[in-house]
């Protein structure tokens, strides 16, 4: 199944995209696409209906952020061999955490907002992994069991204000709108293997990013019963997994950052679009 959420911040309904091109309407279903729906419950619930049976949505409504109330954002850092060889860093050797505000997430094609002060936002298309069941001291071998999908996200970083700026690297990840998620999540049984997906971004039709889950150093099942070590990780939780090469920080000779007017395209094989364009601070 492919899950969504339509309509305004704030305002938007839980939606099934159905295999016609159709958004169809879940209220009657679920309250919202958030920790309950995502349970082995509440996709049973949902998949036991027949999409046809549901109300179309508008196709031109704005698409929301496709889960909703988001409990807690963990990100994975140099978690791509090919990535951390750009940044000239060695292969960590546990995974590296870093938290992302919840006020960061916004929808997969709203604006993208350039922070006040910022000279350097930057892009990195990223598999998102959604937990659907509570997940404490997780071994491996059974850590799949508490996924309950995959969507994609960018997590734009603002560099300066993660390395230059002190202390974590949260205060350069969550800015207004650094957090776009969907369109859509999917259901983990439609992704055969998560660390065989090509994933590309561009910025202005160059093709920047260009890359594959499979470089991964950690994959999905190891990250889920890293995390669950530290924290429990609760339904309606997301982590987002680490980039591939061709950040804006690792172009050569010169790095390339955003700029209000720009317009980036991304997207992960089997997990949809995202567009955004580069808007000041200012304007919104």
């Amino acid at each position: 199944m492919k899950l969504m959420r339509i309509g305004a911040p704030g305002q938007e309904r839980p939606a099934i995209l159905h295999e016609d091109g159709t958004r169809r309407d879940l209220s009657s279903v679920v309250n919202d696409i958030t920790g309950a729906a995502l349970t082995a419950a509440g996709l049973w619930r949902i998949g036991e209906v027949d999409p046809l049976s549901l109300p179309v949505l508008d196709p031109e409504a704005r698409v929301g952020p496709c889960i909703g109330r988001v409990g807690k954002i963990m990100c994975i850092g140099l978690n791509y061999a090919d990535h951390a060889a750009e940044a000239g860093m060695d292969l960590p050797e546990e995974p590296i955490l870093f938290m992302k505000a919840t006020s960061a997430i916004c929808g997969p094609n709203d604006p993208l907002i350039i922070p006040k002060g910022s000279t350097a936002t930057d892009w990195e298309v990223e598999l998102g992994v959604v937990i659907g069941k509570t997940a404490r001291y997780v071994d491996e071998a059974e850590a799949m069991e508490h996924v309950a999908g995959y969507c994609l996200v960018n997590d734009v970083s603002e560099r300066d204000f993660q390395q230059k700026r002190s202390g974590q690297w949260v205060k350069g990840k969550s800015a207004d709108s650094f957090g776009p998620l969907g369109p859509w999540m999917v259901t983990r049984d439609e992704i055969a293997d998560p660390q065989a997906l090509p994933m590309w971004l561009e910025v202005d039709g160059h093709r920047y990013q260009d890359g594959s889950t499979a470089t991964m150093v950690f994959g999905v099942a190891h990250l889920v019963s890293y995390l669950s070590q530290f924290m429990t990780l609760e339904p309606g939780d997301v982590i987002f997994t680490g980039t591939p090469p061709g950040v804006g920080m690792g172009q050569k000779p010169d790095p390339v950052y955003l700029r209000p007017g720009q317009t980036l395209r991304l997207g992960i094989e089997g997990l949809g679009e995202q567009c955004q364009t580069t808007v000041p601070w200012d304007a919104v």
